[in-house]
């Protein structure tokens, strides 16, 4: 396929990352969560890229903050969460569960996964096996439920554990070092949690990303993943806000 993904890092406090969607062909691109703006525009100049449309994930100001300057006086759509429009008035395409569009001849599906935010949705691409899950998932970890509940967190991951298993998951923090160590002592004895901590703490060493992840890996290694019903996902969740 001729997509290629970017990654730019913020290199803010909550170590946000934008990704870059790019049709190599036609050197257009889709940005999702743009933090800052400046920052996309100058990937673009760089690249020589143009951007078509922006995603959005939720409306947390750190995955939306760029897209006011970006999408004024273009015409570029931007897609975002049905449920969260009063927050974001700027989403010119809402979307909710199992609506799907397209960007060039990619079809992108939305999943809806409440309990981060109530509203919030993520792009899957079955055509390039991506993932864009905000902050649903992450990395050996998941989003906080700051608006949701733990039993509509628990639905939401399940609903992204049972896609396929060579799905590369895109989420928007660099947090997985600190969600390894978090892992590591809700399952000590699990080897395949082991051996990745150690891979992520040489990247992070180098100041390297740890991203993307997939599936087959957070199924592996993602204590949040593994739970078996939403009381263990709550009480999981609980120590890893006290961590």
């Amino acid at each position: 396929m001729h997509y290629k993904i970017h990654a730019i890092d913020v290199q803010n406090a909550l170590k946000n990352y934008i990704w870059l969607l790019e049709d190599t062909t036609t050197k257009q691109v889709v940005a999702i969560d743009p933090t800052e703006a400046s920052l996309v525009k100058d990937f673009c100049e760089q690249h020589h890229l143009q951007l078509q449309q922006i995603w959005l994930t939720h409306w947390h100001p750190d995955h939306t903050g760029g897209v006011e300057d970006l999408s004024a006086n273009e015409n570029i759509a931007v897609y975002g969460p049905r449920d969260e429009l009063s927050k974001i008035s700027f989403i010119s395409n809402p979307l909710q569960q199992d609506d799907h569009f397209h960007f060039n001849d990619l079809k992108v599906e939305i999943i809806a996964t409440p309990g981060h935010t109530l509203g919030h949705i993520v792009y899957f691409i079955e055509a390039i096996d991506a993932l864009f899950c905000g902050d649903t998932l992450f990395a050996m970890g998941c989003g906080r439920l700051f608006e949701g509940t733990a039993e509509q967190m628990y639905h939401s991951l399940n609903r992204l554990a049972a896609l396929p298993i060579q799905t590369k998951v895109y989420c928007t923090h660099e947090y997985t070092l600190a969600n390894a160590e978090f892992a590591i002592t809700i399952e000590p004895h699990n080897v395949a949690l082991q051996e990745r901590m150690k891979q992520v703490r040489a990247l992070r060493e180098t100041n390297q990303i740890t991203l993307p992840s997939t599936i087959e890996l957070e199924l592996a290694t993602n204590p949040f993943l593994r739970t078996e019903s939403a009381e263990e996902f709550a009480r999981i969740r609980h120590l890893k806000d006290q961590f």
